[in-house]
């Protein structure tokens, strides 16, 4: 006899079960979203939400815009999850995937380049000259930038921690756009 979730989704087998998460997902997901909330956001004990920087409207991470790509990196830091996988995340930042094979193939392959500069606008990709496939990152917009590889995981490195030359090789830049061949 099943008398669990677990237990059900066992008996089901992979398939099965990926078809029941999904009809699950789409039968909650519309509630979840028309839900009104439930409690004042600036009520006592209510989760504090850092506020969008000056000029930005974040429409939501991984959106398409550079604030969304921004706020992409900051939902993910400390996370070893995209390790050697900068070019997927800085894709991924910006809603897409599988555009360039490598950091390289993205330096080489968009424009207009800006090489050597080190002011970059927020959003903006950054790049390094290092490894078979080099590395990329996403500009904070103030002498910083967001990668993976930091410490090993996601990280923010700003201009104080070192800036662009946290990494040896510094290419330069190439515009805050969502990436396309």
């Amino acid at each position: 006899m099943i008398t669990s979730a677990k237990q059900l989704l066992s008996a089901l087998g992979k398939p099965a079960t990926v078809a029941v998460l999904a009809a699950a997902t789409l039968t909650i997901a519309p509630l979840a979203a028309t839900a009104a909330p439930t409690a004042d956001a600036t009520a006592p004990g209510s989760p504090a939400v850092a506020p969008a920087e000056p000029g930005f409207s974040v429409q939501g991470a991984g959106d398409g815009t550079p604030a969304g790509a921004v706020q992409w990196f900051r939902n993910r830091i400390g996370s070893t999850a995209y390790q050697e996988l900068c070019e997927k995340a800085v894709e991924n930042a910006y809603g897409v995937t599988g555009v360039w094979a490598s950091a390289n193939a993205h330096w080489f392959g968009a424009s207009p380049k800006h090489p050597g500069n080190h002011n970059p606008p927020t959003g903006a990709f950054v790049y390094w000259n290092i490894g078979q496939y080099g590395h990329v990152g996403i500009s904070d917009g103030a002498g910083g930038f967001y990668a993976t590889s930091v410490g090993g995981r996601i990280g923010h490195v700003t201009k104080s921690g070192g800036g662009y030359s946290y990494y040896r090789g510094y290419r330069g830049w190439t515009p805050a756009a969502v990436p396309r061949r």
